[in-house]
């Protein structure tokens, strides 16, 4: 949580590549470009493993903080939070601002990937248990990469399409595994949860897609700004009769942990690094990272939930963790 601060955010977005037009003429005897380009590369994919381990304990953090306040409540309250801290960042960075056809364009994809996305996320967690929601939601870049091709934005190889049915196929066992499992005492069970949850996927993985070509030109701090205020627009005025009622001095110290949590690690951190991901290696790889949250959700669920997946979800789990090995192959 100490990352909030404009420094820190000058560092993150110090680390991506300058465009091609931004960078002087190499002399002969420079480095390759390929080589140049290495430690960029290597770098993203650590912060995208970051990305992943903060995504992972976000699940059974938002389990915890719907205990607390009510779904939406819990969303409005963070995404509020998030927003400011982005928007005071992006403002400090005001020569990196977006065009104003481009603001308006973020904006409008924000209420997709902020504002719908969020809705059916959160709903959906409310509705499952953490390692239901983080398994359903690790057969996203699946529906990614099969959006992307519709769309004609990506080409997976024969590889990412094996890779894709291997994912869809674990997801169809979580999902499935949800049905029959008997929920345990204080989880819950049933398709409502998992249903909300693969809906969310969906929204997120065409987000995701038409996001490209802004990652491409947009500074990614700006970029997670001007997104996040479209969701803001869609879910404060849905939340407004929750946080309304809301008895602030009631809520347990673990709630308001919760929504600083997921607000100011999961919602600015982990989205920034996102961010320098698709635009410096694509959504798609970007979005095999997050195959990685099943197996932190997995084990931080457990460990402070008292969650234990059914067979089912196990085997679903084997499946989308081979479709990652399988697709990330060249």
């Amino acid at each position: 949580m100490a990352y909030v601060t404009s420094s820190m955010a000058s560092t993150v977005q110090g680390l991506a590549p300058a465009r091609p037009d931004e960078r002087p003429a190499a002399p002969p005897t420079a480095t390759p470009p390929a080589a140049s380009a290495a430690p960029g590369v290597r770098l993203t994919y650590a912060l995208l493993v970051l990305m992943a381990l903060i995504w992972g304990v976000n699940f059974s953090v938002l389990k915890v903080g719907t205990r607390h306040f009510a779904p939406l409540t819990l969303n409005g309250l963070r995404l509020a939070l998030a927003a400011t801290v982005l928007g005071v960042l992006a403002a400090v960075r005001r020569r990196h601002l977006p065009s104003r056809g481009d603001a308006v364009r973020l904006v409008l994809l924000g209420v997709l990937g902020h504002g719908l996305y969020q809705v059916l996320f959160i709903e959906g967690v409310a509705h499952a248990t953490a390692s239901t929601a983080a398994l359903v939601m690790a057969a996203g870049p699946a529906f990614i990469g099969i959006v992307g091709r519709l769309l004609g934005v990506e080409r997976p190889s024969r590889a990412a399409w094996a890779g894709i049915g291997l994912q869809l196929a674990g997801m169809a066992g979580v999902v499935s595994g949800s049905a029959t499992q008997r929920a345990a005492p204080g989880q819950d069970g049933g398709l409502l949860g998992p249903a909300l949850v693969l809906a969310a996927a969906l929204t997120w993985a065409c987000y995701a897609v038409l996001l490209k070509p802004f990652a491409a030109r947009v500074d990614g701090l700006q970029l997670s700004a001007w997104t996040l205020f479209g969701g803001v627009a869609v879910l404060l005025p849905a939340a407004a009769p929750g946080v309304a009622r809301l008895d602030w001095g009631a809520v347990a110290p673990a709630g308001w942990g919760a929504v600083l949590y997921s607000a100011l690690l999961a919602m600015v951190t982990a989205y920034l690094f996102y961010y320098r991901g698709v635009r410096v290696v694509g959504p798609v790889r970007t979005s095999m990272f997050s195959n990685l949250q099943p197996i932190v959700a997995l084990g931080v669920a457990a460990a402070t939930l008292g969650e234990r997946p059914g067979p089912l979800q196990l085997a679903g789990a084997a499946l989308i963790a081979a479709g990652l090995v399988v697709a990330a192959r060249r």
